[in-house]
C-alpha cells in the first residue's frame, strides 16, 4: 500500500473487503502522523486546463438556482432543475463532468424537481461566490478569470442564465384591422432573480452582444429583466432558445 498500489488491487490479491483495506490504510497513515489528501482534478488547484465554455454555462446555472454544501463531511455543487425539463438536467451533468470529470454526479429526484450534484470539496475553488447566506443578501462580482471567460463564452453563460432563473414566453395582444380585433402573438424572453448583482451580470452580458433589454418592476422591485424586441428576441433564439 505504501508503494502506491490501489485499495481495490490489494483487496482483490488478499481476498480481503475493499472497506477493510481502506481501515488498515487509514490506521497506517494516523500511526506514522501522515496527513491524507483526496486527489483532485479541481483546475484551480492543479493548473490544468478545462472546458470553458461548459463552465461559462455551468457559472450562470449556479448563479441562478445552485449552492455550494461545504462542511467537513459533505461536500457538493447542486443545481436544481425542473424534472420535466430532462434537456436541462442532462445539460447541467454534462458541465459538472466536463469541468470537473473525477467528482462523481447524481441525480436525486425531489417533488416538482431533480437536484443535479457533483460530490467534491473543490468546487468553491471553481466558484469563489460561494458564502454563508443566500446569493442576494450578499454582494456577487466575478473574479477576473471568471470574466475573461463569461467575456470569451459571452452566449453560454446567458444561456446558463436563463436555464436557470429564465424563460421564454409568447405573449399576445389584440389591434383592430380595418374594423376586426385581431389577435397576434409574440415571444418574449425573461430574467428573474432577486440579486441585484447577478441581474447586472445577466444584462452587462446582453450588452456585449447586441441584445436589447428593459427592466420591469415586480412592485417595487426590479426583479425582472425583459428582451421583447423583435430582432434581440431573435438573437437569444438562436444562441438560447426555451427550456426543455
Amino acid at each position: 500500500m505504501r508503494q502506491g498500489v490501489p485499495n481495490r488491487v490489494v483487496a482483490e490479491q488478499l481476498n480481503i473487503p475493499r472497506g477493510t483495506i481502506g481501515w488498515w490504510r487509514c490506521e497506517d497513515r494516523r500511526l506514522r502522523g501522515e496527513v491524507y489528501r483526496r486527489p483532485t482534478d479541481c483546475p484551480r488547484c492543479t493548473g490544468r486546463a478545462f472546458d470553458e465554455v461548459a463552465y461559462s454555462y455551468l457559472l450562470g446555472l449556479y448563479l441562478g438556482d445552485g449552492h455550494i454544501v461545504a462542511k467537513p463531511k459533505q461536500n457538493h455543487l447542486s443545481i436544481f432543475c425542473n424534472a420535466e425539463q430532462t434537456g436541462l438536467i442532462a445539460a447541467a451533468e454534462d458541465a459538472m463532468r466536463k469541468v470537473m470529470p473525477s467528482p462523481s454526479v447524481g441525480r436525486h429526484r425531489k417533488q416538482g424537481c431533480v437536484e443535479v450534484k457533483s460530490y467534491t470539496a473543490h468546487w468553491p475553488c471553481m466558484f469563489p461566490q460561494h458564502g454563508p447566506g443566500k446569493k442576494h443578501t450578499r454582494p456577487i462580482a466575478l473574479e477576473p478569470w471568471q470574466q475573461a471567460i463569461v467575456d470569451q463564452h459571452p452566449w453560454d453563460f446567458i444561456r446558463g442564465l436563463v436555464h436557470s432563473d429564465g424563460c421564454r414566453i409568447i405573449n399576445w395582444t389584440t389591434r383592430m384591422i380595418a374594423g376586426e380585433r385581431k389577435r397576434y402573438e409574440y415571444p418574449r424572453y425573461f430574467f428573474t432573480n432577486k440579486s441585484d448583482d447577478i441581474r447586472n451580470l445577466f444584462t452587462d452580458t446582453l450588452d456585449k452582444v447586441g441584445v436589447e433589454w428593459t427592466t420591469l418592476a415586480r412592485g417595487s422591485a426590479p426583479y425582472n429583466i425583459s428582451v421583447a424586441r423583435k430582432a434581440s428576441v431573435a438573437l437569444m433564439d438562436l444562441h438560447v432558445g426555451p427550456k426543455y
